[in-house]
């Protein structure tokens, strides 16, 4: 089995009613971190540019599976992530920092596959029996 799941996907990033440019993101999920996903986007993306200078990081975003998969269906998320489903079969996910917040567009096949890849790894309702709640405590502290 598997210890991780990742997925390239192509996203739209919607710069304003007329235009958009194409980005490749990429999709993983670790069953060490069962409840969260990420998000990983080419450096030259990044808002941060203007402040730090050029970043050759990819940007990272982390949230909730939970999150992503509800907002295939019905709008969700409160604060920085927000996901919704949209016409045409795709799914709008909206990122917010202090920097500005991005608007990318995705094909919704592409999020139900990397999702149920995950769900083989961690069922959902099952992801507290693969937390090590002692390892996340010493993250957390240092």
């Amino acid at each position: 089995m598997y210890s991780a799941v990742e997925e390239t996907v192509q996203a739209r990033l919607i710069l304003s009613t007329h235009r958009s440019a194409r980005l490749r993101a990429v999709l993983s999920y670790l069953p060490e971190d069962p409840f969260a996903v990420r998000m990983a986007f080419p450096a030259e993306f990044s808002l941060d540019d203007a402040v730090e200078g050029p970043s050759t990081e990819d940007i990272v975003w982390v949230f909730a599976r939970r999150l992503l998969s509800s907002g295939l269906e019905v709008p969700a998320g409160v604060g920085d992530v927000h996901v919704r489903p949209a016409a045409g079969r795709r799914t709008m996910v909206e990122l917010r920092a202090p920097e500005g917040t991005a608007l990318l567009r995705f094909d919704t096949a592409d999020l139900r596959r990397f999702l149920w890849r995950s769900r083989l790894l961690v069922p959902e309702g099952e992801e507290h029996l693969h937390l090590d709640a002692d390892r996340a405590l010493a993250q957390l502290l240092g």
